[in-house]
């Protein structure tokens, strides 16, 4: 689940300017920030930015994987209605 949201994000990576394409080996996501970043961009607002987009990505994985744990729940019980 979280490979596949971070393929889905790493293919708009050029829509976050910092974000890499291609995560570092051994990380799901992976930015770089260059000093020609921190010229043309406050340095507050980069950090709240990185903090602010990994609260939501964990946020979203969470809503994910409950709802995906919902759908399997209902699943199962309308399969075992069968057996009754």
């Amino acid at each position: 689940l979280c490979h596949k949201f971070t393929r889905f994000l790493m293919q708009r990576a050029e829509q976050f300017i910092i974000m890499r394409r291609k995560a570092l080996d051994g990380y799901d996501v992976s930015f770089l920030i260059s000093h020609s970043h921190l010229e043309k961009m406050w340095k507050h607002k980069l950090i709240d930015f990185i903090i602010q987009f990994m609260e939501d990505i964990d946020k979203e994985i969470s809503g994910m994987k409950i709802a995906i744990n919902a759908r399997a729940r209902v699943v199962a019980s309308e399969y075992m209605k069968q057996f009754n």
